[in-house]
Order: C-alpha cells, then structure tokens, then sequence
C-alpha cells in the first residue's frame, strides 16, 4: 500500500453476484497481484424504496455548505440546473438517461470507427491464455454499487478522513449525504458486509460528482469515516488526457470517475447505453511495472519490474468486435453489448466480476426480468479488439496533481 490508503488503491470490486438485482460487493485482488476471492455481501437487491431523499427541484449550491463555495473554476458549475447530462433527479437515487458528464469526454465518445490498436493481437492473446475474465473466465455483471443523487437541500455531513493524501480532494471536509441512501453493497448507510463500500453522489445543484470509498466504515451509520476520498469531478469540465493528475488515483484504482462508466436498468430498459462501461481484471492479469495508458491515471498493480508486458495496462479500451454474433443475447444483453460495440470498455480497476452497473434500489426499471448477471456470459475475450491506445505512462503511482481539480 503505497498512498496510505489501502492495498489496491481505493475500488476493488470482485462481487461473487447471485441472481439479478442483488450483486455482491466484496474485496478482490491486490497491489501484490492476488486474484482475491473475497467474501461476498448482500448487497441491496432491488428495494425500489424511494427513501426522502433529495429534492429536485431548480435549487443552487448556496448554503449547501459552509465549506465549500458551489462554484467550481475552468468550466465551471451551473447552478440552479438540475438537467445533467439528459439525467434528472428524484429520491435519493441518480436516474441516468444519458451520460452523467455534459462535456466530451473519453468514456462519452464513441470509438467505433476508430482504429484497433497495433498491440490488440498481442493483448488479446495473452489475456485468452492467461485465464481471459476473472470469475472462472466468466463475462459477468456485478450490481452492487448504488449512485446517489444530491442538491442544495442536501445535508453536507462532516466526515473523519483516514489518511488520504494528495490523490484526493480533502480541502473539502464535509460530504453529501442523501436521506435514505445507501453505499455500495448495503441497503443503508453503513458498511456492513466488509466491502468496498464506495459512495457515488451526483451534485445536480453544483453540476459535481462527488466519489468516496470505504464510506461509513467501521460499520456504524453515524460514524461517518472514510477510508478513501473525496474525490471530486466536475460534470461540466473537458478534462484532459491526465484527468486529476497523472499518477493520481480515485476511487477506481485507474483514476477514472466510477459512476461515469455504471449502466443502470433504466438505460438498459430505454434500449441504449450512451457511455463506456467499466470493467475489471484480476490484478495478476494487468500490466505490472506501475504502468498504465492515458485516460488512465494510476495503476493499482505493485512493481516496478515488468513480468507481463503483453498483458492490458490500465485505461486500456476493449470493444466488441461488429462482428459478435449477438442474436442468441436476451434483450437486456443485447443493449450492453451494442454499448460495447459503439463505446467499448475500460480497464478502471482489479478484482473478478469484469463489468459493472448499479444498483437497483433507487432505479425506475428493475434487473429482474431485464437482465441477468451471466446474460454476457457468453462473450469471449476473443471477442474483443484493443482500440488504438497511446504510450505507457511511467509515473506509477506518484500522483503529480497535474490535472484538473475543482477549486
């Protein structure tokens, strides 16, 4: 653990998912490279409970919390909007109908004529052989995580940072907290079940994202720790290629902003997916040699001796081939996979269940009868192309705060 924040650099997701709508949430995998088993949880299942919540509303950031200004620099933040990105906001929940950030960015911009990278042979090889997806080579969807929607009546809630360093946004000492949310893998508050808790809130009044992982952790619901975060990313920033800073990690070990890349039921039962999904390897099946390729940021595996230099770096982009056969697919399947045609995947983080969406608890459509966890189950990674990458980033996991981050 080199940023004194835990062993893979914040979000690990391996879930041991059972039946649609529940999703496990438990710890995968290492900077020591261990594929991790982990222990699985609940998860919250598919409630439908609204909670009270946040309000929408047209609403501001003024007075949401006396430590921060509601304004951000660059591109700045609109207040008053509570539109983002084609998303509105009711309950405690975040319902997307489109991509989350309103700016181009790379997991918003389709890759389907782009090039397929000169390596793809070569990684796409050595995956296949080396076990290809985690989970017993099994291209299968884990639900757990849960994305909250906030605004200005929003309480900001102290919380107890654990030793997050310049990786996160810590200038920002308190964070928002919905009424009758809930972080990943639990149905309220507090993190129970041993997992990575993260904690995914969208800001409709600041036009922010706030991230967190470890949230509420040791389990008490009023105890509000943290083991990693804030992060915090403006919707309505162009980043650049370094996003928050090279070598900086979020909660996803790569870098990227978690909840950007989650599908939920309501874009799956609105037939399309406008954005990248996330997906994960086991960290012995990653580049090691603390590289990784830009939009990246950060890698979550340990050593700067590289032993796998045919293996996926992070921020690597896989996308469906247009040839994948997908008419044996269900429906709900189907939606992912021209997703994956259209805007591919990237490598966010280490653990076992390759692809991530969100949780059913605050959505409108529900993953039971929509889509299973083990729908993809049958694409390969022989299935796959690299699209056209950039060059190996080098600098590891020492984060430079060259990037972009909200004043």
């Amino acid at each position: 653990m080199r940023l004194g924040i835990r062993s893979a650099c914040f979000g690990v997701l391996v879930a041991a998912c059972g039946s649609s709508g529940s999703g496990s949430n438990n710890n995968a995998g290492s900077d020591a490279g261990s594929d991790g088993t982990g222990s699985s949880s609940s998860g919250s299942g598919s409630s439908g409970s609204s909670g009270s919540g946040s309000s929408s509303g047209s609403g501001s950031s003024s007075g949401a919390s006396s430590s921060s200004s509601g304004s951000s620099g660059g591109s700045g933040s609109s207040s008053g909007s509570h539109t983002d990105g084609g998303a509105t906001c009711t309950g405690p929940g975040y319902v997307v109908t489109g991509s989350i950030f309103q700016a181009t960015e790379p997991w918003n911009t389709a890759v389907d004529a782009d090039p397929v990278a000169s390596q793809s042979g070569t990684i796409i090889s050595w995956l296949s052989a080396n076990g290809g997806w985690g989970n017993g080579n099994v291209f299968q969807i884990d639900t757990s995580i849960t994305v909250l929607c906030a605004d200005s009546t929003t309480p900001m809630t102290t919380y107890v940072n654990s030793g997050c360093g310049p990786d996160c946004d810590t200038n920002y000492t308190t964070f928002p907290v919905p009424a009758g949310g809930a972080v990943e893998g639990e149905t309220g508050y507090a993190c129970n079940g041993g997992g990575d808790c993260h904690m995914l809130v969208v800001d409709v009044s600041r036009n922010w994202l706030w991230e967190m992982y470890g949230a509420f952790n040791p389990p008490d619901a009023t105890a509000f720790n943290s083991v990693g975060g804030p992060i915090i990313w403006d919707l309505t920033h162009a980043y650049s290629p370094t996003l928050r800073g090279d070598g900086c990690t979020s909660s996803d070990a790569g870098g990227f902003p978690v909840a950007a890349m989650l599908f939920s039921a309501d874009e799956v039962a609105a037939g399309h997916i406008d954005h990248a999904v996330r997906f994960i390897l086991p960290n012995a099946r990653i580049e090691d040699g603390d590289v990784y390729i830009h939009p990246a940021t950060h890698t979550g595996v340990a050593g700067m001796t590289t032993t796998r230099p045919n293996a996926p770096p992070y921020g690597v982009r896989m996308r469906l081939k247009s040839t994948f056969d997908a008419s044996a697919l269900s429906a709900g399947a189907k939606v992912v996979a021209k997703a994956l045609q259209k805007y591919g995947m990237f490598l966010s983080d280490g653990g076992n269940i390759a692809l991530t969406a969100t949780n059913d608890q605050f959505t409108t459509a529900k993953w039971s009868g929509l889509l299973g966890n083990t729908d993809l189950a049958a694409i390969q990674v022989t299935d796959f192309d690299v699209v056209d990458m950039g060059s190996l980033i080098t600098t590891g996991d020492t984060c430079t705060l060259d990037g972009y981050r909200v004043p």
